[in-house]
């Protein structure tokens, strides 16, 4: 068979299989996971038929699933359908990089690179490059993604954090995007400086407003602080935010903003310079829509040792906040903050309480470090539960009784390698409960436990279920019978043996809205950028490098395979004919977009294998740059315009595709 007749062949099948999945689906089976742990409540829960411990036992790793992508990877993967391309999965990457995979193949249905990240320049820190690292939000009614990026955008104050919209089927800037967070952002005369921010935990949507979380870097450099801030998605020049008034106060785990439906809900830690005032560290904060804070105790929860806590760089804060219902409790409707001091506290999220006891508190029997996790809480009919992955190899669950006032008991513990945040599926919301973790930065393998005992459902595997270059932290998602998980340049799929999946719907939020009075937000104004570029490909040429021999003549890339030109130091020196091109494996696709009226364009390509590449524009050597994935043009021409590009490895003629950008 020929190449084409296969290629044919292959994309018939991969449409037939697609076709069938999705023709065994009833109508209103659409599965969407839109955010971090699933659900604004961060609980991590799953709902789907398929998984029932006889069939998770023997899930596999899908090894026709390509998932290949560019970048390292600490955020959770996405799952979005109902669009015109069909079901998929939206990752993102510390080089700024964000796909859209089709769900079945893995294959890119479209790519975006929104600029460099940070590579050097920040005064401290244990991520680089850094660029995306908290996990976006999805809103299905505007097919819109937010995600918040690290750039290095150059100039007087290059280092900047963006709030950024694009449209989730085709990968378009929406509108008014993105938010300069450094242009937008103050609170109380404290304003927001993005060179000693960073942004880990996932965004929240709550009721048409996104919300974002900042920390500080590792190793508690510079004056930051811990910031909310909130952006109306239909008028991103709305933007309001909180900080901690002290300095520190970081809002790092994982899970990032936690809300009921109503409310927000974030764990700060330790704060520095105090003089023994509390002012927003080592607390749990109830935020209302905006986001506002009313500053009173029922808004917000210390523990009465928190200044100890601060003195001992023992955050509240190292897990992100869960929100958890307990049907038969007093009170019934808790948040969760698991602390650096091993210690889980439970505490009335419709009265937090100021600086006083929580609700319920208890030591964790392992003994080790909480730091950066997301926790996860589900019901059995055993009863209401919340587990976690600690730094000590164990992942465990407690039991919280529906008595008055709820206390805290151990369930389960387990020993396992890794640091991964845990999630949870149930065939029904209650029944078959299973609670995976990956074992990031140790085996590197998915796990399951039964809910209620810890009982191993799945152990990991054989050779061909490993996965490599794990981020700590991360958590997967389920969809459609599969398991997804991102790691550095590749995002996984695991199904259940099974010839059809039989998913259910994924719920919303299961906690219940605490009410609060409402506060008007304030509108502030936000820069916005114009219009992108058309993109368009053209046929793959080949430029020609310039001839190395002495003395050398410059030779533009040509299209034709053969070209002679002599240098005018020495008319008699001819410079070697062009080889015949190799046959090319680089991808690239390229955006153009304008910057206060002025030409500039990102290049993304993948498949070069050197460690530099060439970067042509109309044919002539612009760069020779870091085989990174990526490249910003900035032109800098203003008006109309048409670039041709090419990557190709550096001093060679493998070459990619040309893509022709207008203006």
């Amino acid at each position: 068979m020929n190449r084409g007749r296969m290629k044919s062949s292959i994309r018939i099948f991969s449409v037939l299989v697609a076709s069938l999945w999705s023709a065994v689906l009833p109508a209103n089976a659409q599965v969407n996971v839109t955010q971090e742990h699933n659900n604004p409540s961060r609980d991590g829960v799953y709902i789907d038929a398929a998984f029932t411990p006889s069939a998770a036992a023997n899930l596999t790793r899908d090894l026709g699933f390509d998932g290949t992508i560019v970048g390292n990877v600490y955020a959770q993967p996405l799952y979005i359908e109902g669009g015109p391309n069909g079901a998929m999965v939206i990752a993102v990457t510390e080089s700024n990089n964000i796909y859209a995979l089709d769900a079945v193949t893995g294959t890119v249905m479209w790519q975006r690179n929104l600029g460099p990240p940070v590579t050097s320049g920040l005064p401290c820190g244990n991520i680089n490059p850094l660029g995306i690292t908290g996990t976006p939000v999805v809103d299905l009614a505007s097919r819109s993604l937010f995600f918040d990026a690290m750039i290095n955008v150059g100039g007087q104050t290059p280092i900047n954090h963006s709030i950024y919209s694009l449209n989730v089927d085709a990968g378009g800037m929406n509108a008014g995007w993105p938010v300069d967070v450094n242009a937008t952002a103050t609170y109380n005369g404290i304003t927001f400086t993005s060179l000693v921010q960073n942004e880990r935990g996932g965004l929240a949507l709550v009721n048409g407003r996104v919300y974002v979380s900042y920390s500080g870097h590792l190793g508690d450099c510079g004056t930051y602080h811990g910031w909310v801030v909130g952006v109306a998605i239909n008028n991103p020049s709305n933007v309001m935010a909180w900080a901690t008034t002290a300095i520190g106060g970081g809002i790092w785990g994982h899970g990032g903003v936690a809300s009921d439906g109503t409310n927000m809900f974030v764990v700060t830690g330790n704060t520095f310079n105090t003089g023994g005032i509390w002012m927003g560290g080592e607390a749990i904060i109830r935020l209302q829509a905006g986001p506002i804070w009313s500053g009173q105790p029922t808004d917000y929860w210390a523990p009465t040792n928190w200044l100890s806590l601060d003195q001992g760089d023992t955050d509240l804060g190292g897990v992100s906040a869960t929100v958890i219902d307990v049907p038969g409790g007093t009170p019934p409707k808790l948040v969760l903050a698991l602390g650096k001091d091993r210690n889980a506290y439970l505490v009335n999220r419709g009265n937090l309480g100021g600086i006083a006891a929580p609700v319920a508190q208890a030591n964790m029997i392992s003994g080790a470090t909480n730091r950066g996790t997301s926790a996860v809480t589900y019901h059995t009919s055993q009863g209401t539960y919340f587990a976690f992955h600690d730094e000590g190899n164990a992942i465990s669950a407690y039991k919280i009784t529906a008595a008055n006032p709820p206390t805290i008991v151990s369930a389960w513990s387990v020993g396992q390698s890794g640091r991964g945040s845990p999630w949870v599926t149930t065939t029904d919301g209650t029944n078959n409960v299973i609670v995976w973790v990956a074992g990031v930065a140790g085996d590197q393998r998915l796990h399951g436990y039964n809910g209620d005992t810890g009982a191993v459902v799945y152990a990991g595997g054989g050779a061909n279920e490993l996965m490599s270059g794990t981020r700590q932290w991360n958590t997967g998602i389920v969809a459609r019978g599969r398991i997804y998980f991102g790691a550095d340049n590749k995002v996984y799929a695991f199904m259940l043996p099974t010839v059809s999946p039989t998913p259910t719907p994924t719920p919303t939020a299961t906690s219940t809205p605490t009410p609060t009075a409402t506060a008007t937000p304030t509108a502030t104004a936000t820069p916005t950028r114009a219009p992108t570029a058309t993109v368009t490909p053209t046929p793959t040429t080949t430029p020609t490098p310039t001839p190395t021999s002495t003395p050398t003549a410059t030779i533009p890339p040509s299209p034709t395979p053969t070209a002679t030109a002599t240098t005018t130091a020495t008319p008699t020196a001819t410079a070697t004919a062009t080889p015949t091109p190799t046959p090319s494996q680089i991808t690239l696709t390229a955006h153009g977009y304008k910057v206060h009226g002025r030409q500039t364009v990102d290049l993304s390509w993948s498949g070069a294998t050197g460690s530099n590449v060439d970067i042509y524009r109309n044919g002539v050597l612009i760069a020779t740059t870091p085989n990174d994935g990526f490249y910003t043009d900035s032109i800098g021409a203003r008006g109309h315009g048409n670039y041709t590009y090419q990557v190709c490895e550096a001093g060679t003629q493998t070459c990619s595709n040309q893509v022709t950008v207008t203006f």
